[in-house]
């Protein structure tokens, strides 16, 4: 393979940029060849690094939360959220319709509110709420 050939004859220089940047190729080359045999596999992490861009974001923010107690809250809350956008709900909506729903609900129906399993109540019923 060429970046053997060049590694291995010393056509680049192993403590320059481009040595360095041969031998982290060679270094991660089953994982690239994986890429090319499974058509499922991504060839980057964009997606992953695009979910998790919010959090590395507001880091900084999450320090003034108040207190402890009320860092735990802000973290449940952020996870429901995240969990709700990931399920594909409008955050908003969801979090909407279920500060409505949960006074009524007995403790064993709080799974339907989950991200998961939740389902927006038809228009009709949103008037008796």
């Amino acid at each position: 393979m060429y970046l053997d050939q060049q590694y291995d004859s010393r056509e680049v220089l192993p403590q320059s940029a481009i040595g360095k940047a041969v031998r982290y190729a060679l270094g991660r080359w089953k994982y690239l060849e994986r890429y090319l045999h499974d058509g499922v596999v991504e060839i980057d992490n964009n997606l992953v690094e695009n979910a998790i861009r919010p959090i590395a974001i507001g880091r900084k923010n999450y320090l003034f939360a108040g207190s402890e107690e009320g860092a735990k809250w802000g973290a449940m809350i952020y996870s429901l959220l995240s969990s709700a956008i990931r399920q594909g709900h409008d955050p908003l909506e969801y979090l909407s319709d279920v500060l409505r729903r949960i006074p009524d609900l007995k403790i064993s129906q709080l799974q339907q509110l989950f991200p998961n399993n939740w389902k927006p109540l038809p228009p009709n019923d949103l008037d008796i709420l």
